[in-house]
Parts: C-alpha cells; sequence; structure tokens
C-alpha cells in the first residue's frame, strides 16, 4: 500500500467538491441527533431515493426520541414495511427505549455509550458523532470503505478486523478539524456517484491525480473481491387459511428470527423431496397446530433477500382440524382481507395481499371466500 501526499490536498479538494456536489439531504438540514440517526440507520444499505419518503413519514409519525420509545413495536414496522433489513427498525426503538431509560431521553455524545445501544456499531458511533456532535470521528460505510481502498491502493483482507481498523485510521488521518461530518457526508456521496464499483468516472472525480489507485490502474480491482458462494434459491410455501366468517389467519413472527415483529401468512421453507402442499401441511402443523387442506393457488412472487433468493408459493387453504396456536410464532389472529394492510408485512407477503385484493375485485366485494365450499 502507497499513501498519497499530501493528506491536506486530499481534504481540501474532497470538501471543496461536497459544498458543490452534495445534495440537500433533509437530514443536512438539521443537527438534530434523533433525526441524523434515524437517517444513518435507513441509510444503511440503502439508496437515498429509497430512504427519503421513508425518513419523512417515520419522523412525522414519531418526530422525537421519546414518542419512538414509548412506540408500539408494530407501529414502527407499519412505518418501516418495505424498507427491507427489519433488523435496523427492532434495533432503533430497543436502543431509543434505552436512550430514554438511561440518558434521559438524549442520544449521548459519547462513543462507547453510543457503541453499548443496540444496532449501533463503529460506522453508526462515527456518522453520529461526526454529523450531530461535530466530532472528529471517521464514518465508514461501503461506499468510503471503497474510496479509501482506491485512494490508498489499500488491498488487505477486510474480513479482517485489523484491515478495517487500519483504514479507519487512514480515514481518521484525514478529516478537517471542525469539518468531519461534511467530510465524511462527502466521501460516503464520491463513492455512491463517483467512485463506484464498476467503471468508476475517474475523470469527474475531485481525487484525479491524488488517487494511488488510479496510478496504478487498479481502481476497478479495488477493493479486493473475495470470492462469493452461489445465492441459494428456496422454494417456500405460504397459507392463506380462510374461516367460515371470510377472515384470513395471519402469524407474527418472532421478535429474534430473520423479519422478527413482521406478520405473514404461515408456512416455510420446503425440505427435500415435499411437494408444495405437503411442505405447506406440515409447516403450519407445526407453527400453529393445524391441520389444514391445501386449495387452489393464489400466487407465486419471487423476491431477493442479501445472501438468498425464494420463490414463495401461496394457496387457499381451509382448516380441517384444530384451533390456531401460537407454536412457533410470536402471535396469531384472524383479520378480514381488507384489514391486511393495518399490519406490517414483508414485501413478499405484500405482494400475495396484492393478489388477494386482486382475485376479490374480480368476484366482486361481497363474495364468500374461496375456501367456503
Amino acid at each position: 500500500m502507497t499513501t498519497p501526499e499530501p493528506f491536506a490536498a486530499i481534504t481540501q479538494r474532497l470538501l471543496d467538491w461536497t459544498a458543490q456536489s452534495l445534495p440537500d439531504f433533509p437530514w443536512r438540514r438539521t443537527k438534530d441527533p434523533y433525526a441524523i440517526w434515524v437517517a444513518v440507520v435507513m441509510l444503511q444499505q440503502t439508496q437515498v431515493a429509497t430512504v427519503l419518503p421513508y425518513y419523512d413519514r417515520f419522523l412525522a409519525r414519531f418526530p422525537t426520541l421519546p414518542d419512538l420509545a414509548v412506540a408500539h413495536l408494530d407501529d414502527v414496522l407499519g412505518i418501516w414495511a418495505g424498507l427491507g433489513y427489519y433488523a435496523r427498525a427492532r434495533h432503533l426503538l430497543a436502543a431509543a427505549r434505552l436512550v430514554l431509560e438511561r440518558h434521559g431521553g438524549q442520544l449521548p455524545a459519547d462513543r462507547q455509550q453510543l457503541l453499548a445501544l443496540p444496532g449501533i456499531g463503529d460506522y453508526t458511533a462515527g456518522a453520529i458523532l461526526s454529523i450531530a456532535f461535530g466530532q472528529a470521528e471517521p464514518a465508514v460505510d461501503g461506499n468510503a470503505r471503497r474510496v479509501l481502498c482506491r485512494l490508498f491502493a489499500f488491498d488487505e483482507d477486510l474480513r479482517k478486523a485489523a484491515a478495517q481498523r487500519r483504514l479507519r485510521e487512514l480515514a481518521r488521518r484525514l478529516l478537517p478539524p471542525g469539518q468531519a461530518g461534511d467530510f465524511n457526508q462527502g466521501l460516503m456521496h464520491l463513492g455512491a456517484v463517483v467512485c463506484t464499483p464498476r467503471q468508476p468516472d475517474c475523470a469527474a472525480c475531485p481525487l484525479d491525480g491524488l488517487c494511488e489507485g488510479q496510478r496504478q490502474g487498479r481502481q476497478e480491482e479495488l477493493p479486493r473481491r473475495l470470492s462469493r458462494r452461489a445465492v441459494p434459491h428456496y422454494q417456500v410455501t405460504a397459507a392463506v387459511i380462510w374461516n367460515d366468517d371470510g377472515r384470513v389467519l395471519i402469524a407474527q413472527r418472532q421478535a429474534g428470527d430473520m423479519l422478527g415483529g413482521l406478520w405473514e401468512f404461515p408456512g416455510g421453507r420446503c425440505e427435500a423431496g415435499e411437494t408444495l402442499a405437503e411442505c405447506l401441511q406440515r409447516e403450519v402443523r407445526e407453527e400453529l397446530g393445524l391441520e389444514i387442506a391445501v386449495g387452489e393457488p393464489v400466487a407465486s412472487v419471487r423476491h431477493a433477500y442479501s445472501h438468498f433468493r425464494i420463490t414463495l408459493h401461496a394457496f387457499h387453504c381451509r382448516v380441517l382440524n384444530g384451533e390456531p396456536r401460537a407454536l412457533g410464532c410470536a402471535d396469531v389472529r384472524w383479520v378480514l382481507p381488507g384489514e391486511l394492510p393495518r399490519f406490517a408485512f414483508p414485501v413478499a407477503d405484500q405482494k400475495i395481499i396484492a393478489a388477494l385484493h386482486g382475485h376479490r375485485d374480480q368476484r366482486g366485494a361481497h363474495s364468500e371466500s374461496p375456501m367456503s365450499t
């Protein structure tokens, strides 16, 4: 690794570019640590254009940290629904409750106290401290990491904690006194719009001529690309279980599970050798203690998560035996189809709901449930 010099030139060029190029995002118009924290969390692994409407809605519903701290998880997940990575919302709520309890509702301006809160790691703490409190702390997200690796021709294995620490220290050496927040935001924005993963626009980069990776002709090789495993694809089933009153049965995922706290149509992943119907009957038996008859398909939808993909097959079903019990879930409820929008569902299940409403519109608003005969 070669270190470009001088550091001051790099810092000043980036600050000048940031002043001219960084959009007027709403979180740049405030110094409220809570509002900045919400933005930092939402922007993790999510593009700005996607975040903007969610950010406005979230702060309209929970304008202060105490407002969030006393909220119900269902309400928080309802606002968050569709943004993905739902653990962020659960951690945000849990951390807000701790801040209210331990710090009087004021987000602490201390690194160790921030790191003690759920969902706050090195990047989030650095972003809050630099942007909200003006402290000289680096904030190295994925975009900033890419810029730094190219700038310094840093080709160490970023899976190793020691390599990440060294990269953060390089970022710290670049921080301008009193302007760390602007610098960190500029560095992240540069990675998002100029120093992109593929085909970086080096001619438009304010650090053109100061970048060691570019000088070596290695800008597209850095950060070091690590071998990726093939992304698995799973077949998953979901039961739209009807009762005689035209209600459907929904289940709430347990808090510690992936998508914890969200509601869904009960079901799960197919095991080897199972048909879709056999899978659905087994999953509903294990999750709810019900024996069901599997009827006509509702829809099949494809959805991608961060480390795997699914095809979700939903079927109309009816109960043959038993009363629903929350055996493998947090809660169960019978609800009318028109009540489904009140609950926070994952995106894949939202597509099932859309298909149900489409069927309902075709059949007529007052038609009986598909499994009533």
